[in-house]
């Protein structure tokens, strides 16, 4: 065979390859029929597992909200739980399709390790727990403390950071295992545990004697946590941010879980007239259909129907919005949807 004709070979079995090479998770997950979610090994409020391993939580939700835009079913997820550690590396190694599992966004995890963050569903901050026996009623009191956090976090730089700047000893006790830690502290091998404060919440609810433990009033860092996705793959990102989007919206304009069928039916502003797929052709630009984001409301919810039923005031996680910056801004607080147009 000639130089030619091999050279021609060549090329037509790349170009024949290339669609496979190149094919965005989008079109994985819409040919295979479900996605990987990457959540926590359980924080009740954000992912957390039942007695029959059934997934729930404002960031399971935020899962079940990309798959009722792909599939017209929030369920076709399958959840892998996963360490602080592991989470990145399953992430980039395709082990899972997004990580929405309580991840601070910051500079060097969106620019330097190939991933992107899709939003925030949950703005948050670092702050310590204590037993109230302790005496202790500020974060400036816990000078030689020993300190329970989880290894591979951005926990443990803010801890470091918190106090080095302001000159006081701690000594550290970490764990890989989210459980670990609540565990040695709940048996007193640390004096404090340091985490998001959504995370002291949730995991207060694990404790043998939750109303023993108070969460101090300083807030040390600033964590705004959301889901993340690969770099470099743009249709799938899309699809992940504008669901979280739409959620968020949905309740700017009052379209609830429960409403969203009767408002879509009489609606005459455009706006609710789009979120309802009525109008506007949103679908097509996320190659999803039409319904998208009507399939989210109404099967999964707004971001105000999900906050309550998981973290709100009436839940052990009993985290108050009002005053809170997860608040819409509508409301005082930083949520704040783009326009789904």
């Amino acid at each position: 065979m000639n130089t030619f004709k091999m050279w021609i070979l060549s090329l037509t079995a790349s170009i024949v390859m290339m669609p496979a090479a190149f094919a965005g998770t989008l079109d994985t997950v819409k040919s295979q029929g479900f996605f990987n979610c990457g959540v926590s090994q359980g924080v009740p409020g954000f992912s957390n597992p039942d007695e029959n391993g059934n997934w729930s939580g404002i960031d399971v939700d935020v899962c079940r909200a990309v798959s009722a835009a792909v599939f017209g079913d929030p369920d076709k997820v399958k959840y892998v739980p996963l360490t602080a550690k592991e989470r990145f590396t399953a992430l980039q190694a395709g082990e899972i399709d997004v990580l929405s599992r309580n991840t601070t966004w910051t500079l060097s995890r969106d620019a330097q390790i190939g991933l992107e963050f899709a939003g925030v569903n949950f703005y948050d901050g670092q702050g310590f727990m204590v037993r109230k026996d302790s005496g202790i009623s500020s974060a400036m009191e816990l000078d030689g403390a020993s300190v329970c956090t989880n290894l591979g976090t951005t926990t443990e730089l803010n801890m470091a950071d918190f106090f080095r700047a302001n000159g006081m000893a701690y000594e550290p006790v970490v764990f890989e295992k989210a459980d670990e830690v609540v565990n040695a502290y709940d048996e007193g091998r640390c004096d404090t545990y340091t985490t998001d404060k959504s995370g002291l919440a949730a995991q207060r609810t694990k404790l043998a004697d939750p109303d023993a433990h108070v969460v101090l009033p300083e807030t040390i860092s600033k964590e705004p946590l959301g889901p993340v996705v690969r770099e470099g793959d743009g249709d799938w990102a899309d699809v992940v941010r504008w669901s979280l989007n739409a959620m968020i919206e949905a309740e700017e304009f009052g379209l609830t879980k429960s409403n969203a069928k009767t408002e879509c039916a009489l609606t005459s502003n455009p706006v609710v007239a789009r979120l309802c797929g009525k109008e506007g052709a949103t679908g097509a630009g996320l190659n999803l259909g039409e319904s998208w984001s009507y399939d989210i409301v109404t099967m999964v919810g707004n971001y105000g129907d999900v906050y309550e039923t998981h973290v709100g005031e009436n839940t052990p996680v009993g985290l108050a919005r009002a005053g809170s910056p997860n608040a819409s801004y509508k409301n005082g607080g930083v949520l704040y949807a783009p326009p789904a147009r």
